[in-house]
């Protein structure tokens, strides 16, 4: 039990420390920019006036656009981001690692390189060929070498909050080829900036802003708004609220097996300690040499755990590295780990000891040296008549000793609760990924297939589609580009603009009802009003980064329930009124005859102004991908371990009765009783236990399982909280399985057991 909760701490720690100094070095090797500019369009003479700004250390302009790939034998297209490299030399800033093959030549606007994971999932190689649209005009190009990026680690397309390596790809090529492409000769659409040591960078983002207004500024960002690191850097926080949440409950868990095992050893050996009094041994001499052996435990515990969260860490780093595209890899376990670990195991082992080592020092030599003062059962009046004319002698035997020791039989129900409520809370996390999923793709999503628009375009586009043969119902969205501010908590996302009622893509509240967006006011889920420290009556303010990019101050009118991302709503109407721009829409959720579907997606693809078509199938797959990948991965280990410690709890339970037991069996034997009897009056005493811990457990599950859902949440997901009769049945299922085993396994025990020997046996 210490070992698995120092190997969890190890691990997770690890985990952590491997991602954080990955990542730095990462960023660091590759200039990574840490501040980025969009601008519509701005002519490279505005660089050396960002340049001149007060802290900034480095600037490079370049060029990037949306593309959609066409994939052989595929109905909808790939989304794509096409990025600039410079004409001559390495980048500034945002620097490529070169994986496969060789950088493209300026003066072939045909090649380029092509992100690696992308590259991978599609089975390409350097010499490969494929097309593209660019800015509406159909391109062929040839594949010279394969990319990674730290800008790039987490790849999810504009709008998304998903990753799938072959939904969405990115394209470096010559920066002249591209401004020849975007029609940006001269000039460029991004600009990044690094910055000097000890440059505060919201007085740079203010001073980006100014310069950069009058060309059409898009609103600079700092690195950690950077879609990218934002995810991977909540993907490192819920590791370390997991580090910080999880080992602790198995390590109190361990602590509390400790203090029934060495109590009963206590219990078992009261004579040989009234003995050593007796001789002079001093109570401290004594409970030394019981403190010694639970510090035994705990440091042979604590070292067999670090050895194996080593082992453990390094095995899931090399996932981690698969998962985030990482082309290296900087394992780097936290020292501080080993040292929690080990004091950890040692207070413990010490505080379960400490109840122990007062009852040594209660016991005086001449109590001690005399064998127990037999129970008194005289009080058991009526009951004790009503067991002896409904039960049998082993079942009055087992019912007399329940009553005999209730508080070591009490402290064995609540060990096996224990087990049972980790079961619980495991099995409550596994269900609250599942719930994730199907509230977003059942009750909140309902569409067959999502469109979007290279730009916000008049609302008569939904009319088009809707004449489409196969589509049978269209729900126009609006989704703009905001920054949302509350007192000083603020939020990089976007504001989804809704019809009143909508029926594809809905905002519910707790109870799964459907809200109507009223004409007035902001709708915030509950990540974001999390994040904002927002609720109803509150107002919050909205910077818009894009077209006339007005700041708006809203007020909340209602808190949805949504498990996937931090979304925020508005009535339709109400956002474009907002913005002055009535009767515009961003993109559609579709519902599809399912008979027609590919023609329709052939249709809607080959419309002017479609970005991208996704479908939910596609969608939910990879959400699902994705949280059974990285630290969404550990709830199987956790799940594992918890059964572990579940079946460790009870057959420890079952283990340290047959051995406190033994002797009195033996006699049974002995005296005419057969061996199932025997074993009746063992295992009876373990079935009651266990069945008075089962409700114990599902109380106790429930906290667990709260504790647990919440260090797995993060803004990208949250894990709600599952406390149902499925989870607590499953667990409770798990410990009778458990109990049932560990009773075969003391039974054959018992069956073997020398009668003779026994019988000589005190101890």
């Amino acid at each position: 039990m210490i070992a698995l909760g120092v190997l969890m701490l190890v691990m997770m720690t690890g985990l952590v420390n491997t991602l954080e100094e990955t990542k730095q070095a990462y960023y660091d090797r590759y200039r990574l920019a840490e501040v980025f500019a969009p601008v519509e369009r701005a002519p490279d003479r505005f660089l050396e006036r960002l340049a001149e700004i007060p802290g900034v250390a480095a600037v490079e302009g370049r060029v990037n656009g949306s593309a959609l790939i066409d994939i052989a034998g595929e109905v909808v297209p790939v989304r794509a981001q096409a990025v600039s490299l410079p004409d001559h030399g390495p980048a500034r800033l945002n620097d490529i690692y070169l994986a496969e093959g060789r950088l493209p030549a300026p003066e072939r606007g045909e090649e380029i390189l092509l992100l690696k994971g992308f590259a991978n999932a599609r089975g390409l190689g350097p010499g490969d060929r494929l097309s593209a649209t660019m800015n509406g005009a159909r391109h062929t190009f040839r594949v010279t070498g394969l990319a990674q990026s730290p800008e790039f680690l987490y790849t999810t397309a504009p709008g998304e909050i998903v990753p799938d390596d072959a939904r969405f790809a990115v394209i470096w090529m010559s920066r002249s080829s591209l401004e020849a492409a975007y029609d940006l000769q001269g000039a460029f659409n991004e600009a990044l900036i690094g910055l000097e040591r000890g440059a505060d960078v919201h007085t740079v983002l203010d001073a980006v802003d100014r310069v950069l207004d009058p060309q059409g500024g898009l609103g600079a960002y700092a690195l950690k708004d950077l879609p990218s690191n934002f995810f991977i850097t909540e993907e490192i926080e819920g590791g370390r609220k997991n580090a910080v949440a999880v080992p602790p409950i198995f390590l109190g868990v361990s602590a509390f097996l400790l203090y029934i095992v060495v109590n009963r050893i206590v219990q078992a050996e009261r004579e040989e300690i009234g003995l050593l009094k007796a001789f002079g041994y001093s109570d401290w001499e004594v409970s030394a040499h019981y403190l010694k052996l639970m510090l035994s435990i705990a440091v042979v515990g604590a070292i067999s755990g670090s050895l194996g969260g080593i082992a453990a860490g390094r095995a899931m780093a090399g996932v981690y590295q698969d998962y985030y595209k990482f082309p290296f890899l900087v394992f780097q376990l936290d020292p501080k780990s080993f040292v929690i670990g080990f004091v950890t195991s040692v207070l413990a082992a010490c505080a379960g000891g400490f109840g122990v080592l007062r009852g040594v020092f209660r016991l005086a030599p001449a109590v001690a040296m005399r064998p127990p003062a037999p129970a008194d059962y005289s009080a058991t009046g009526r009951l004790g008549r009503l067991w002896t004319r409904m039960l049998d002698q082993p079942g009055r035997m087992v019912l007399r000793r329940l009553q005999r020791q209730p508080g070591r039989m009490a402290g064995g129900a609540v060990g096996i609760a224990t087990g049972m409520a980790l079961s619980v809370g495991m099995i409550g996390v596994q269900a609250g990924f599942s719930e994730s999923i199907d509230l977003g793709f059942t009750v909140l999503d309902r569409s067959d297939a999502q469109v979007s628009f290279t730009h916000a375009m008049s609302d008569k586009v939904a009319y088009e589609l809707g004449r489409l043969p196969g589509i049978q119902e269209v729900e126009p969205v609006r989704n703009v580009s905001v920054e949302l501010r509350h007192n000083r908590y603020t939020h990089r996302g976007a504001i989804n603009g809704m019809i009143a009622a909508p029926r594809l893509s809905r905002a519910v509240d707790d109870k799964q009802r459907p809200l109507t967006l009223p004409p007035e006011g902001i709708v915030l889920s509950t990540t974001l009003a999390r994040v904002l420290h927002a609720q109803p009556g509150d107002v919050v303010t909205a910077e818009v980064h894009e077209g006339r990019r007005p700041e708006l101050r809203i007020p909340v009118v209602a808190v949805a329930d949504s498990l996937l991302g931090a979304p925020a709503y508005m009535n339709l109407d109400a956002l474009n009124a907002a913005l002055k721009e009535p009767g515009r829409i961003s993109g559609a959720f579709l519902r599809i005859d399912s008979a027609v579907q590919d023609d329709v997606l052939t249709a809607v693809k080959n419309m002017p102004g479609v970005a991208g078509v996704a479908l939910k199938s596609d969608v939910r797959n990879s959400i699902q991908s994705m949280m059974d990948s990285g630290m969404g991965a550990m709830r199987f280990i956790m799940l594992g371990i918890a059964g572990i410690v579940t079946f460790g709890i009870v057959y420890n339970s079952a283990r340290i009765a047959f051995a406190e037991r033994v002797h009195d069996l033996a006699s049974l034997r002995v005296i005419g009783f057969s061996r199932g009897e025997a074993a009746f009056v063992l295992l009876g005493e373990l079935g009651l236990v266990t069945l008075a811990a089962l409700p114990l457990g599902a109380a106790m599950g429930y906290g667990m399982a709260a504790a647990v859902s919440a260090a797995f949440s993060t803004e990208v997901y949250s894990i709600p909280l599952m406390f149902d009769a499925r989870s607590v049945g499953s667990a409770a299922l798990a410990v009778l399985a458990s109990a049932a085993f560990s009773g075969w396994l003391v039974k054959r025990d018992l069956d073997r057991v020398e009668l003779v020997t026994a019988l000589k046996t005190r101890e």
